[in-house]
């Protein structure tokens, strides 16, 4: 996602891309994570969780090695379409096989980590981006998808996808693995195949099944996180960051260096108190913190054109509006929704309510992606004023709506959401 915004410049030269046709080489990325999360929970159910990922590291190596190469639109276009195949396999899968391995007490810490990963491939994007050439930036991008698919040779399948094929000898040899040798794992074994026979028994995965009245709860959630999570514009600011601190006069190095250095500490913290905060309390922070950086950041962009001693209190606004965007997305927003979706949906709608919030998700980013450019043209100031209102919606939707999912079991969640919770 942030490859974008280090490669704006030099692409649009060397290829002679207009601002349209770069703003479409940027979202269509979104656009094949959209086709891809269509089907996703369907390949992770039929195929398994690793073999999913394989297929979708595949496809990122192709997409990376294709973009090095582009000579022509076309190819620069395709290869960006493959990257986001592969990363709309990976945002479903990923959250689902961490929340599946991992034991209540731990899942949250554990799921975040995805969070605090990607946050580490944004910042040494943003860094790197100002150093090395777009194509060499491309190449160097395809390592950790190497990396991956030599990793995944070197863990287990999910047990619960396991149990669903009644393979239960792998089912305890997994769990002895996950657990330690040395622990007992008969009683949680026992309730991985109870609740898999649960859902097995009701209905199988289906779009019938999403819209029973008792599974509105859950996808009034899912989707709505993942409304919120892209209509703050947080794709669009991790897109284009580059060209957001160009527009504000304030050197884009400088800013993306600084975005760059707080990202991985910030995905740390969270990764080690999302356990001990909860989520509620997490996402709440992050919207209401979004909210005032949007705000600050309209405001610079509002008040550039005042007198020139004003103009360093503006880039102050920006910077500051900025970074605490960055830390205040981080603490909730980037990756919760993800933590939660894994939570709530019922396994036997989880196939089919997983995928559709995740298209969801991946169509929303494709909205915000490719309308920015042509949002910060109208209006850059208006532009920030609505992400901030948007935020606030999102605080009141969450205080209003979200329940805390802290240290409880999958089974115990899917069975307090009979109806909306009342908080």
């Amino acid at each position: 996602m942030a490859y974008s915004s280090p490669a704006q410049s030099k692409i649009m030269q060397e290829l002679g891309l207009s601002l349209s046709q770069y703003s479409f080489f940027t979202s269509v990325m979104t656009l094949g994570g959209l086709i891809t999360a269509a089907f996703s929970g369907k390949i992770a159910a039929l195929i398994g969780r690793r073999q999913t990922m394989w297929i979708a590291d595949s496809c990122c190596i192709f997409g990376w090695l294709a973009v090095a190469f582009a000579k022509d639109i076309t190819l620069l276009y395709s290869g960006r379409l493959f990257l986001g195949f592969g990363v709309g396999l990976i945002s479903y899968v990923v959250p689902v096989y961490i929340a599946e391995i991992t034991p209540k007490k731990f899942r949250g810490g554990f799921s975040f980590s995805n969070q605090l990963l990607q946050s580490s491939g944004v910042a040494l994007i943003f860094f790197t981006g100002n150093y090395i050439n777009w194509r060499t930036l491309a190449i160097l991008s395809a390592i950790p998808c190497a990396i991956q698919a030599i990793c995944l040779f070197f863990i287990p399948e999910s047990p619960r996808w396991l149990a669903m094929y009644g393979r239960d000898r792998e089912l305890e040899v997994t769990l002895k693995r996950l657990r330690g040798q040395d622990n007992d794992i008969l009683e949680e074994a026992a309730e991985i195949r109870e609740t898999v026979e649960i859902s097995r028994r009701e209905s199988e995965s289906g779009i019938k099944d999403l819209f029973n009245m008792k599974n509105a709860p859950s996808l009034i959630i899912g989707i709505g996180l993942m409304l919120a999570q892209q209509f703050c514009g947080s794709s669009a600011i991790i897109s284009y960051a580059a060209r957001i601190f160009d527009k504000a006069g304030f050197p884009s190095k400088i800013g993306t260096t600084i975005l760059a250095a707080i990202l991985v500490p910030q995905s740390i913290v969270v990764m080690l108190t999302v356990d001990r905060c909860g989520r509620r309390p997490l996402l709440m922070i992050s919207s209401i913190g979004l909210c005032i950086c949007s705000l600050l950041i309209g405001l610079s962009y509002y008040f550039k054109h005042a007198e020139h001693e004003f103009q360093t209190f503006c880039s102050f606004l920006l910077i500051v509006g900025l970074v605490g965007y960055v830390i205040s997305f981080g603490l909730g927003l980037g990756g919760l929704p993800w933590v939660i979706m894994s939570e709530v949906f019922p396994v036997n709608v989880k196939v089919a309510a997983g995928s559709l919030v995740t298209v969801s998700n991946w169509f929303f980013s494709w909205i915000i992606i490719y309308s920015f450019n042509f949002m910060n043209q109208w209006s850059a100031s208006g532009t920030y004023f609505t992400f901030s209102g948007i935020s606030f919606a999102t605080a009141v939707f969450i205080w209003t709506l979200v329940p805390e999912t802290k240290g409880r079991t999958l089974e115990d969640i899917q069975a307090s959401l009979v109806r909306l919770p009342s908080v």
